[in-house]
């Protein structure tokens, strides 16, 4: 009963009707209005975990855990047992809960992670095969199918012959004796066929009277001649009926027998659903999941906290912005009082952190920042209010006594969360503010946290005496005469009301008498409250300031690391492009080395000649590739066409251009060009530049020489490891030979496709025109297979 009235104090029923908005089925929105308290942390925990991942898996998914599709079939399935037979739309809705379900289910399933939800999932059935035959028998409109059942088959199509047999017969009378008949329609009375036949000519078709219009002009009548036809449509309707209804009781004996199974569904189904809301609610409300802690050893951490109710006024109502409170409570308090003048915001106060306690309970998440860190109270119980009642005759006072009186008969022993409003208030001063210390003094030793707001200026001094006590006070702007919502802690409000009295316009002498009658030791404490609240603030400016700082500080570093990651990521596209360069002049200098002694052959080359053409071959490459930095020699001097070396990048380079009067000077390297400076580049003998002589010529080695002026369309020579044979291959087989080779040679190689038909030269030519390495390609000399030989130039 106490925390029922507590509930109705919190307006928690308005919060469940605003968590239920947010729930997608029938009976999702009727447990979120009866949201239960649980009675264990267990139960809290639990529920807390099934909101944790319905948020996880809210989030993964594109458009949100669906619910299509479900409906409240309970009263349903209560029927199916009793007996009863379930007509076809109620059919259909069972169908469609369990195919909604099993969708649920299989979203589910595919979560590994989700432990909780799979183990509320496991032992589900939704029976497609029981679904399955609904369908089958029941349509999309619920009427009970001709595929049903054969015998309702032939009964239909023996109804449709009947009916179209009377419809024959009826349109022949019409057309008979059209002059009798009012209008030339067939219509029904009942289940019989009739025409309407003018009343002064009725004898003009005998026949049975079944309705007559209102001005009586117009009879309708069902001729005898087709009176056995419409006894014998009655007869087949009946049979229809029958047989419709035993397909329908068969199927709500099959829903009857698996009961318990289709129950449980129907609670796994509001459970997610009301797991769902409150996550979606959580969502909307910007809030975070709690920690239930242990109030022996941790500290109530709830910063930024946000009362949901003020929260969706302001969101939906254009209600005001919410304040925020910070409750930072440590383990040593057992009870806080909150002083401060009226309409402060004391009482939203206890209300918010009354309702973020139960939020957490249920399972729901808390509006305030991480982390959020609360107890789990066993009961939370609260006097906020009047309990004024004149048909009780009790005043304001006596329904607070009698209330708090039911409060400590409930309290659980150091397990409960207790809010007093006005702690009282409502009687004598002096006698109110005595029971007010006594009632604080035996909830610090029984509950395990105790919020009050009051007006007592005694009770600030319980933090003094008691080390359990702690005080706060709202925050009052004096300059604008309003309060600011602002919770301060260690600090307790202090009287404005003579200041207020003043500002308002009260007689000068009024007020000063009145200071006369408090005495100097009042002014002393406000003026030493005004002097803790004037520091606060001081301190809050410069905690403004150090947090600002440390912000941009966290700025800073975090561009810093970017910064230094994407220079990671261009040193190292930078070396693999340096990598394929260095390769590529590799290649280069092999053509040109291998250009140069053919060129120098003039007759057939011999192998002696070939492996001295290798040894030279293997000579250059030695000087294309980096070398160990020696100590440089200053005297070198660069000019166009020169090959320089760049330390840095490991790499050797052509001079593109003369140094400029700023010493840079643009190089190519392979595929790439760039601009260095003179002292970054150095000769291949190591040698360093000279800034004055930079118009001098440098020395070339006669290496160098060679390798610039090389012919690269001198004929290459040709061994075995640069030839393949295609010859009796299908054009298919053959390109992936001739894409591995091109893809390892550093020279020409030679392809031997053969005469034959032409189809694999081709074919090889085809696979050559469009290979991005190939530069070109050409048929051999006859001496060396003609076109029987194609040699492929590889770039």
């Amino acid at each position: 009963m106490l925390q029922s009235e507590t509930l109705e104090l919190l307006e928690w029923h308005r919060l469940c009707q605003h968590l239920s908005t947010f729930a997608a089925t029938k009976l999702g929105v009727i447990a979120a209005r009866r949201l239960q308290v649980p009675d264990s942390i267990a139960q809290s925990e639990q529920l807390l975990a099934q909101t944790k991942e319905v948020y996880e898996l809210e989030s993964r998914l594109t458009t949100g855990l669906s619910f299509e599709g479900i409906q409240d079939i309970g009263d349903y399935i209560e029927r199916a047992e009793k007996g009863s037979i379930l007509a076809g739309d109620e059919l259909l809705a069972i169908a469609t809960t369990l195919a909604g379900v099993r969708n649920i289910r299989r979203i589910i399933d595919d979560q590994e992670d989700l432990n909780v939800l799979n183990a509320l999932v496991a032992d589900l059935r939704t029976y497609p095969e029981l679904e399955q035959e609904i369908h089958r028998c029941i349509d999309e409109r619920g009427q009970v199918a001709d595929r049903a059942s054969a015998k309702l088959g032939e009964i239909r199509n023996s109804l449709r012959q009947l009916r179209n047999q009377i419809t024959q017969k009826l349109q022949n009378i019409i057309q008979v004796k059209s002059n009798a008949v009012q209008e030339q329609i067939i219509t029904q009375r009942g289940d019989r066929y009739v025409i309407p036949v003018k009343a002064p000519q009725k004898d003009a078709i005998p026949g049975i009277v079944h309705d007559t219009s209102t001005s009586g002009a117009t009879l309708y009548v069902e001729p005898n001649s087709i009176v056995p036809l419409g006894n014998q449509l009655r007869q087949l309707v009946r049979q229809e009926q029958i047989e419709e209804e035993a397909v329908r009781r068969k199927l709500t004996q099959a829903i009857a027998s698996v009961k318990a199974d289709l129950e449980n569904l129907l609670y796994v189904a509001t459970t997610l659903d009301l797991a769902t809301a409150k996550a979606r609610y959580s969502l909307w409300l910007k809030a975070n999941p709690p920690r239930f802690i242990n109030r022996e050893v941790e500290s109530i951490t709830l910063r930024q906290l946000r009362h949901p109710l003020l929260e969706w006024q302001h969101q939906h109502e254009q209600g005001q912005p919410v304040v925020p409170v910070d409750l930072l409570i440590q383990p040593s308090l057992k009870v806080v009082t909150i002083t401060g003048p009226n309409t402060g915001g004391k009482t939203v106060t206890l209300k918010t952190l009354a309702l973020a306690a139960l939020m957490a309970k249920v399972g729901l998440f808390v509006p305030a920042r991480e982390p959020v860190e609360i107890p789990w109270f066993a009961q939370v119980l609260a006097d906020i209010g009047d309990e004024q009642s004149l048909q009780q005759s009790l005043s304001t006072f006596s329904g607070h006594i009698r209330r708090i009186s039911r409060i400590l008969e409930a309290i659980d022993e150091n397990d409960s969360l207790v809010l007093l409003d006005e702690v009282g208030a409502g009687t004598d001063p002096v006698e109110g503010s005595a029971l007010a210390i006594a009632l604080l003094q035996y909830l610090a030793d029984h509950a395990n946290l105790t919020i009050a707001t009051t007006h007592f200026g005694e009770l600030k001094a319980l933090k003094y005496q008691d080390e359990r006590f702690e005080n706060a006070s709202v925050e009052f702007d004096e300059s604008t005469l309003s309060p600011t919502y602002r919770l301060l802690w260690g600090i307790p409000g202090r009287s404005n009301a003579l200041s207020i009295a003043s500002r308002l316009g009260l007689k000068l002498e009024v007020v000063e008498q009145a200071k006369s009658k408090l005495g100097g030791a009042t002014d002393d404490v406000n003026q030493v409250i005004a002097g803790l609240e004037a520091q606060r603030r001081r301190q809050e400016s410069k905690a403004a300031q150090a947090q600002n700082l440390l912000q941009q500080a966290e700025k800073l570093y975090k561009e810093v690391s970017e910064k230094a990651t994407a220079l990671e990521q261009r040193e190292s596209t930078l070396r693999a492009s340096q990598e394929v360069a260095v390769q590529k002049a590799i290649t280069e200098a092999k053509g040109e080395i291998a250009a140069v002694i053919r060129r120098l052959q003039q007759g057939t080359p011999t192998a002696q000649d070939a492996q001295q053409a290798t040894n030279a071959l293997n000579e250059i490459t030695e000087k294309f590739l980096p070398k160990t930095p020696q100590k440089p020699k200053v005297g070198f001097v660069p000019k166009v066409g020169d090959r320089i070396r760049i330390p840095k990048l490991g790499q050797t380079a052509f001079v593109l251009s003369a140094p400029t009067e700023d010493g840079e000077l643009s190089v190519r390297f392979g595929i790439m060009k760039m601009t260095v400076k003179l002292s970054d580049i150095e000769s291949l003998d190591g040698q360093k530049p000279e800034p004055k002589n930079v118009g001098e010529k440098a020395r070339r080695t006669e290496v160098e020489k060679i390798t610039v002026t090389a012919n690269q369309n001198a004929p290459a020579i040709r061994t075995s490891k640069n030839t393949i044979d295609l010859r009796g291959r299908k054009v298919a087989d053959s390109e992936l030979i001739i894409d591995k080779a091109v893809s390892e040679a550093t020279g020409p190689i030679w392809i031997i496709h053969g005469h034959g038909t032409g189809k694999l030269r081709q074919g090889v030519h085809a696979f050559l025109k469009q290979h991005p390495r190939v530069q070109r390609y050409e048929a051999a000399e006859p001496s060396d297979g003609g076109t029987g030989v194609t040699i492929a130039y590889i770039d």
